[in-house]
């Protein structure tokens, strides 16, 4: 039997962008994915208006908390998704990386927020095309 695949998104504070892009990927996959989620500097908690526009998308990650990323985490991990870490992520030869250029939420309006969902909404759905994982709902 085939395990599933493990992805990670990494962002610098892991409160907006990564923590969609985890959600939508939980939701849409189930647990035909593996899914984390890190930062290089976490916040302290998730983005507020991130958790409100994921809520409107019918998604709650109020309860979620930003975590840190560790080398461990990214070698384990089959794709590597960052938003804007740049320098501070840890490259590994053999993990397969994509780098979804997204404008960071923090201070953004709810607008904007919103905007940034639909698009990582978009690019999941769109991996999951790429890993062959039809998706759910």
């Amino acid at each position: 039997m085939v395990s599933a695949p493990s992805v990670l998104f990494v962002c610098v504070h892991n409160a907006g962008r990564s923590q969609m892009a985890a959600a939508f990927l939980t939701h849409l996959a189930g647990d035909r994915v593996q899914v984390r989620s890190a930062g290089t500097a976490p916040a302290d908690t998730v983005n507020p208006v991130a958790v409100e526009v994921m809520r409107e998308a019918g998604i709650d990650i109020s309860a979620r908390t930003p975590t840190v990323l560790t080398a461990d985490t990214v070698e384990s991990s089959d794709v590597v998704i960052t938003m804007g870490c740049g320098e501070t992520c840890p490259y590994f030869p053999a993990i397969r990386y994509l780098d979804w250029q997204l404008d960071d939420p923090a201070g953004a309006d709810l607008a904007i927020v919103r905007r940034i969902r639909d698009d990582i909404e978009h690019r999941v759905r769109s991996l999951l095309t790429e890993l062959g994982i039809p998706a759910g709902t």
